[in-house]
């Protein structure tokens, strides 16, 4: 981890990433060691890639550089009709990459103009008149330019006339992050949070407003703050009860609580929601963002005979959870 001295108290701070939104206004990247991805999940996987621009930044005294694009390119390119859903929004991807130690992070307006640019526009337009790289990291199934046609070959044959050294994400790497990625889409989707959790390298997340609901919580003694999810491409876990810690947008603590996600089949059984019971807790949060992180799956969503019953399976879950946030 690079360290910086405060020079009134002497002790060391991780220097903070720097993240770019204007390629106009770049700064002169030092031996930019450079990678581009979406990196949505930032999974294990993506951190052998970063661990290894590290070192290699290391060798050069250089800077890392990652270079991601916002909206995902899938969702300006593909043909496919069926909604792309996101491991990680940008902001919660920034919040994940600051722990990294990575230098710079430059978000890239994907854009149907910057998907039909030829491929040798794309190296030396984009790539090396913006970045100068030193070095670029890249898989050898990464494609680029119009049509996809550009590749690593494209980028090895550049690289004399351009004065930079490429360096390929081993296969087996690539081959890895393929497999997370996927593995953990469909943990999330399943309420398998063990499984995302050990891929991930850390517990899943999402962030939603709190709005009003039909109330009904309050009456069987169990209020629940019920979210809109802020970002519509999130990917959001399967339905049931789960224990989770909860991370209020003005209040910089965090309560556990249990949460459950359905269509409340005791209820009325329509509308999905997602409402939240806050333990200890009792204030008037209309309107904040709540973060969510999940730590265990308590059970299924089930159908119960009467609210009586449904009251006395919530006290279980509420006991389960307590335990489960341990």
């Amino acid at each position: 981890m690079q360290l910086t001295i405060n020079k009134f108290s002497g002790s060391f701070a991780p220097l903070k990433m720097k993240v770019h939104y204007d390629i106009q206004q770049l700064p002169l990247f030092r031996n930019a060691v450079i990678t581009i991805g979406t990196f949505d999940g930032l999974h294990n996987g993506h951190r052998k890639i970063i661990e290894l621009m590290r070192s290699e930044a290391a060798k050069v005294n250089g800077e890392t550089v990652i270079i991601t694009f916002d909206p995902h390119p899938r969702q300006i390119v593909s043909r496919e009709k069926a909604p792309l859903f996101l491991i990680n929004t940008l902001e919660e991807k920034i919040s994940l990459l600051e722990k990294l130690s990575i230098d710079h992070l430059v978000v890239i307006p994907f854009t149907e103009a910057f998907a039909n640019q030829t491929a040798a526009a794309y190296i030396s337009d984009f790539l090396v008149n913006t970045f100068h790289p030193h070095t670029i990291i890249i898989g050898y199934d990464h494609r680029f330019g119009k049509g996809r046609s550009g590749d690593y070959h494209l980028l090895e044959a550049k690289a004399a006339e351009y004065n930079y050294t490429v360096k390929e994400i081993p296969v087996y790497m690539l081959h890895d992050i393929t497999i997370s990625s996927t593995k953990i889409r469909e943990a999330i989707l399943a309420g398998d949070i063990d499984t995302a959790r050990n891929c991930l390298g850390y517990d899943y997340f999402f962030s939603g407003t709190v709005i009003k609901g039909n109330q009904l919580g309050r009456t069987i003694g169990y209020p629940t703050a019920n979210l809109q999810i802020s970002h519509e491409n999130k990917l959001i876990p399967g339905n049931g009860v789960y224990a989770v810690l909860i991370q209020h947008s003005t209040l910089k603590i965090k309560n556990g609580g249990m949460m459950n996600i359905g269509v409340r089949p005791t209820v009325d059984g329509v509308n999905r929601v997602i409402e939240v019971n806050i333990f200890d807790f009792d204030a008037d949060i209309y309107g904040e963002t709540l973060t969510i992180t999940l730590k265990k799956h308590l059970r299924s969503e089930v159908k119960f005979n009467g609210l009586e019953a449904l009251k006395t399976q919530l006290a279980l879950d509420e006991i389960a959870a307590i335990n489960a946030l341990k």
